[in-house]
């Protein structure tokens, strides 16, 4: 590859390193065609970035970045492809999905919400780590909840108190 190719795939990834909030770096060598595709067009549903790099010009183009990768530079060995998202769990769960049929991808490391995880260990953990917009419901629902009670029971005792009015004046003395 020629330095001038090299220089605007580099720019290439940088841009999607700024651009997307999560990356997960894994290995699907050993992927037949058909489960290839079938990654891609997941990934693609899914809004994820699916791209085989080569591990320089990753390293470099991580560098350029203002993120901090300095503990995933260890899994830059070997086939790489990575994963760029914007919800830090979606990948997580395709590469679960994808390992009910194959042994593969495999997760060497990840960079999501700041934090770096590197190993296939770190699969379930990074499943199910939450989303903002997953957070953000959570904490209405759980903020609605105590109204809701106050509500519903102002709402039955008032029925309560009507019953009981009715019944006491209806009640022969």
């Amino acid at each position: 590859m020629k330095k001038e190719k090299k220089d605007q795939y580099i720019e290439s990834l940088s841009a999607l390193i700024d651009e997307y909030q999560h990356l997960y770096v894994t290995d699907i060598s050993g992927l037949n065609a058909e489960d290839t595709s079938a990654l891609r067009r997941d990934s693609f549903k899914k809004e994820i970035k699916l791209v085989v790099a080569k591990n320089t010009l990753l390293k470099i183009a991580m560098d350029r970045s203002e993120k901090n990768f300095d503990d995933l530079y260890e899994t830059l060995k070997g086939n790489s492809s990575i994963m760029f998202s914007n919800v830090g769990n979606v990948p997580a769960k395709l590469i679960k999905a994808m390992r009910k049929k194959n042994e593969k991808p495999i997760l060497k490391g990840a960079y999501v919400e700041e934090s770096v995880y590197v190993g296939d260990d770190q699969l379930d953990v990074l499943a199910s780590i939450k989303s903002k917009e997953e957070l953000i419901g959570d904490i209405v629902m759980l903020l609605q909840s105590p109204a809701k009670n106050v509500i519903s029971a102002l709402q039955s005792g008032g029925n309560t108190i009507a019953g009981l009015v009715k019944t006491l004046s209806e009640r022969p003395e």
